[in-house]
């Protein structure tokens, strides 16, 4: 008994001597962290009372402080930034799917301002902003050396104000001037035409009004057509769509799938993670499906795009997605203000992080520029193409006797159609491959 007692007493202080030799150093180097933090922070007390006086000018004690802020948060990447009140209530309004400004989503790279994409109907759309052009100054101000807020700040102003972008484009040889006016932005999340059998529906944004704008798009696009079974595909368009309300990405996912993850998120400690899973439930019945991406598909597009691509839901067509795989909270702070900081990484359901890749198509398709419209002298030309001739007319011509006149309108009904998606090739030619793939599967009798 006198054994085991001593061999515990043993036990005992090794376990005493193990404590102090191990917890000992790593509460010293806890407080040697945390003085260092003091230190700083005494730094930066230091600097910002010389700032307050001794600089040439006097300085407001609120604006110093709003910009050292936003300093150490633009400091961690290009999505993180502080939102004084005014900027919050400006992104609140933006999720609700009207605002004033360009019509551009911008990120910042290489200290100037670069396009994500042009949004649809726009004063920016129309003037020609393109994704990927980089904006280099501001009514002839160079915004580099700011920060992504502050040039974003020089492009706001009064609705019907015009301002003059200098754009830097790749493929073009010099940087050229872009007059913009104004205007209040009206986004519409979501806006569908019948083409052929096949329904297109144009997600622009990510809003508050997408899902229903999707769900009302495809119920009309079936009313129009006679019904969910006369569809034979649905094209699902994300091209310049640079994202917005991750829980609308889901949504508007689970739309078409009936199971199995659709995205899952990862912060820094293990617990933040989360994982998103579709519910039963079709909204077309497994029709066949195409996505169309560029590289002004970004966020939240990228996200739909990856969930129907990695789950064979979907045919991805187009060019490489932006790539921007992280996830941004908003936290409301003390005086109506807010930050916008990077929490997380999402991942698709097959594992992969699409952060600076993107999502690959699984069928490349560039989009030629667009031609300018022929001129009068051009369509009358003499070598311009003649209209095609057939059987039918020839003088005195057999008549079909195999067709009924029903029979014949519906042929000639759907001879329109082809037509109508021919010319599509000339006005979008990516749409118009997307349209092909679904017209070819549905000619072929799928064996169960």
């Amino acid at each position: 008994m006198r054994k085991y007692m001593m061999a515990a007493l043993g036990g005992t202080v090794a376990g005493a001597l193990l404590a102090t030799q191990v917890a000992g150093p790593l509460v010293a180097q806890e407080q040697q962290r945390s003085s260092s933090v003091y230190e700083q922070l005494d730094l930066f007390g230091d600097i910002f009372e010389r700032i307050r006086g001794q600089y040439v000018e006097e300085v407001e004690t609120d604006k110093l402080i709003e910009a050292a802020i936003n300093g150490m948060l633009t400091s961690l990447d290009p999505h993180s930034s502080y939102l004084p009140p005014d900027d919050f209530d400006d992104m609140q309004v933006q999720t609700r799917g009207e605002f004033g400004g360009l019509g551009i989503e911008v990120t910042q790279e290489e200290g100037f301002v670069k396009v994500v994409s042009p949004m649809d109907g726009t004063p920016a759309d129309a003037a020609g902003i393109q994704a990927g052009d980089f904006i280099t100054h501001v009514n002839g101000e160079s915004v580099l050396g700011l920060t992504l807020d502050q040039a974003v700040d020089m492009m706001r102003g009064p609705v019907g104000s015009e301002i003059i972008i200098t754009v830097v484009r790749e493929g073009t040889a010099e940087p050229f001037d872009v007059s913009i006016i104004r205007d209040t932005i009206k986004l519409v999340a979501a806006r569908s035409r019948v083409v052929g059998n096949t329904v297109v529906v144009r997600l622009t944004t990510f809003n508050d009004q997408t899902f229903a704008g999707l769900k009302e798009g495809l119920e009309s696009g079936a009313k129009e057509l006679g019904g969910l079974d006369k569809i034979n595909g649905v094209v699902l368009d994300l091209r310049n769509n640079p994202g917005g309300l991750l829980t609308q990405a889901i949504q508007v996912s689970d739309a078409f799938l009936d199971k199995g993850e659709i995205v899952s998120t990862r912060g820094r400690e293990a617990s933040d993670g989360e994982r998103f899973n579709a519910t039963a439930g079709d909204l077309i019945g497994g029709k066949p499906m195409v996505v169309l991406i560029n590289g002004g598909s970004a966020s939240a597009s990228e996200i739909v795009a990856g969930a129907l691509q990695d789950h064979r839901r979907a045919i991805v067509v187009g060019t490489k997605s932006f790539g921007k795989g992280s996830v941004q909270t908003v936290i409301p702070l003390r005086g109506e203000g807010a930050m916008r900081l990077t929490t997380a990484r999402y991942y698709t359901p097959s594992g992969r992080s699409i952060q600076a890749l993107g999502v690959a198509p699984d069928i490349v398709v560039n989009q030629p520029p667009a031609k300018p419209p022929a001129t009068e002298e051009e369509a009358e030309a003499p070598n311009a193409a003649p209209r095609g001739r057939s059987e039918a007319d020839l003088r005195g011509v057999l008549t079909n006797d195999s067709m009924t006149e029903d029979e014949k309108k519906q042929l000639e009904a759907e001879r329109a159609r082809a037509e109508e998606a021919a010319k599509l090739r000339d006005e979008d030619y990516q749409l118009a491959y997307a349209v092909d793939i679904l017209k070819g599967l549905s000619a072929i009798e799928v064996k169960p």
